[in-house]
């Protein structure tokens, strides 16, 4: 499986981003699929996933939407009311297996993207 992640950008705090996660090589439908940021200085943080349902960190719950669709093979990363904190590189990741409660490790995921950069400004 490989991942490609894309969408980033520059935007104003209180703007939108929507992120995608390509998957190539084979059909990702089954897999978890996972978002994590990561800023400078700063260790790597969960933000999303989705499996056959969805889970959220508290810093982006409200404001963020993770959604896939089959068809495209594509797990998308909507980004509403975007804050300077959440400036990072974002990275997806797939695991071909993970229970619910182990979206939000790192360390349980197989695949991973390349980082896209987003940049809020205040």
């Amino acid at each position: 499986v490989q991942l490609q992640a894309y969408g980033g950008g520059l935007v104003q705090a209180g703007g939108s981003l929507r992120l995608s996660c390509a998957g190539s090589g084979r059909s990702i439908r089954s897999y978890a699929v996972g978002w994590f940021r990561q800023a400078p200085g700063q260790e790597r943080e969960f933000v999303p996933a989705i499996r056959s349902s969805t889970r959220y960190s508290d810093s982006v719950r409200g404001r963020f939407t993770i959604s896939r669709d089959t068809a495209k093979n594509t797990v998308y990363l909507q980004m509403n009311n975007l804050k300077s904190e959440d400036t990072a590189v974002y990275y997806c990741a797939a695991a071909s297996s993970l229970i619910w409660s182990t979206l939000s490790d790192d360390e349980k995921y197989e695949y991973w993207g390349q980082g896209t950069q987003v940049t809020v400004s205040s």
